[in-house]
């Protein structure tokens, strides 16, 4: 059992009225923390702290702030295995997975924008008789707002660059996932941080992310989560003219070309439907198949997601865990039901009543990897975003209809094209309405290209340049030379 505090102004306090929350592991049901539920004053307490540190910490120069994204890197790394069981313990993920992808990520974000810091040029527009310098200014106190998929992955990608840009942070990690969040404020803590310029607050959405957004001394906000939240978040932030970026939902298309290497392809596939159970917003959870290898790959595909291994979190071999609670595993199962309803094949998986499968003890949020087919590339489930171990099955005709059904969504945040022409492949990926595209691969970053989503996934782009972009103003300074012209 832990008792989590938020840290404000370089100390560990509770809530200011005591209130407090408490944080499940959702693959046994056990309360492994209390967290504070925090408030307006609470944020208050916070703004004012990054407020007192501004000065200070946007004075310090860019090399100066990236040495000290060089030490939290290096003091990160040093807990990685810790990181990995409190993710795990957090969110039900695989040991595996948490240490492969949560703890290493969040030590490489803070690297890789450290180095690229110290790869950049001054930019310079010359003209005839003058230079144009462009110069980068902090936005001052910053709002993050981040997830349960991806709790510290997540939380660094922005914490990162928002500190080497020189802001001061006021956070808000997902009340389902607190403590590796709590870790960051530890190490920064135990590094002797400037106090004030990092600080962190829990609680509820609806009343501490609603009061970092309203509140008037933050300027800007990158929020990562759910499209609606998302809506609420730009209706609040925009009219008061913050800075925003939003990485919101996803329905992710995998487009299977009749030329593709079918076991590449079945292999990407299900990594790309089922990592982390499905709950990363770049799945692929819709796949579209040319319908000349429909058959095959279908059998290749079910074949492999049946050798996924559902189980404790805690074991090795476990390459799935649970969903995220007992109230979300209910949502994915609604729509196993609807698909149902909708005139769908479950050709494996299925709800808990349909499989007699509750896992490896009868209280977790367990639940098979579920493969449907036969439904209408519009029906609900194979637009609506799931966010969890489901997938459904399409064929197509020709390349023409595959462009089309994987554009029939009101999401544009990412998929994968499947073929051994290159050159095709780009061309496919390039008419599909998204911001990301990969050509016979998944999930695979290099953090210096833009990230972000169009249509209902999202506003903004972060990653590389876009990121320190975001978490900068920048000043025209057109220096022309004082001689007399007369």
């Amino acid at each position: 059992m832990m008792n989590v505090q938020n840290y404000i102004g370089g100390k560990f306090i509770s809530a200011v009225d005591g209130e407090t929350l408490f944080d499940y592991n959702p693959a046994t049901e056990q309360h492994i923390a209390t967290i504070p539920r925090s408030k307006n004053e609470d944020v208050q307490l916070a703004v004012t702290a990054a407020q007192s540190a501004q000065q200070d910490w946007g004075a310090l120069s860019i090399d100066e702030r990236a040495v000290w994204l060089d030490k939290i890197a290096d003091a990160l790394e040093m807990k990685s295995e810790e990181i990995a069981n409190l993710e795990t313990s957090d969110t039900g993920k695989p040991i595996a997975l948490s240490r492969k992808v949560d703890a290493a990520r969040s030590v490489s974000n803070f690297r890789f924008f450290a180095d690229f810091s110290r790869n950049q040029t001054e930019m310079q527009f010359v003209m005839a008789d003058a230079v144009n310098y462009v110069h980068r200014s902090p936005v001052g106190t910053v709002g993050l707002i981040t997830p349960w998929n991806l709790p510290l992955y997540l939380l660094s990608w922005k914490v990162a660059p928002a500190l080497l840009m020189g802001n001061t942070i006021v956070a808000k990690p997902s009340e389902f996932t607190p403590l590796t969040a709590n870790i960051l404020a530890e190490t920064l803590d135990e590094l002797e941080f400037p106090p004030g310029v990092f600080n962190l607050v829990h609680g509820l959405g609806h009343e501490v992310g609603q009061s970092i957004l309203e509140n008037e001394h933050i300027k800007g906000i990158s929020f990562t989560g759910g499209t609606a939240t998302g809506r609420t978040v730009a209706q609040t932030a925009a009219p008061m003219f913050k800075k925003l970026s939003l990485e919101l939902g996803g329905k992710n298309a995998t487009l299977v070309l009749k030329d593709a290497n079918l076991d590449l392809a079945v292999e990407g596939a299900v990594r790309a439907a089922f990592t982390n159970s499905g709950q990363v917003c770049l799945c692929g959870s819709r796949i579209l198949i040319d319908a000349t290898i429909a058959d095959a790959f279908r059998e290749k595909f079910v074949e492999k997601v049946n050798q996924i291994r559902v189980g404790d979190p805690r074991d090795e071999s476990t390459t799935m865990g649970s969903v995220i609670s007992p109230q979300h595993l209910e949502k994915v199962e609604s729509y196993i039901d609807l698909a149902l309803q909708e005139g769908g094949t479950i050709l494996t998986g299925g709800t808990r009543k349909l499989t007699g499968f509750s896992g490896p003890n009868q209280k977790g949020a367990f639940l098979l990897p579920t493969v449907i087919s036969g439904l209408p590339h519009t029906s609900r489930c194979a637009t609506e975003e799931i966010f969890g171990p489901v997938v459904t099955l399409h064929t197509f005709e020709n390349e023409l209809q595959a462009v089309e059904m994987a554009n029939h969504s009101e999401y544009g945040l990412a998929g994968s094209v499947w073929t051994q022409d290159l050159e095709r492949g780009r061309m496919v990926a390039s008419q599909i309405e998204t911001g990301i595209v990969w050509v016979n691969t998944w999930l695979h970053r290099d953090l210096r290209t833009p990230f972000g989503g169009v249509k209902n996934s999202g506003v903004g782009r972060e990653g590389g340049r876009w990121s320190l972009e975001f978490f900068s103003e920048l000043t025209n300074i057109c220096v022309k030379d004082a001689k007399d012209e007369s």
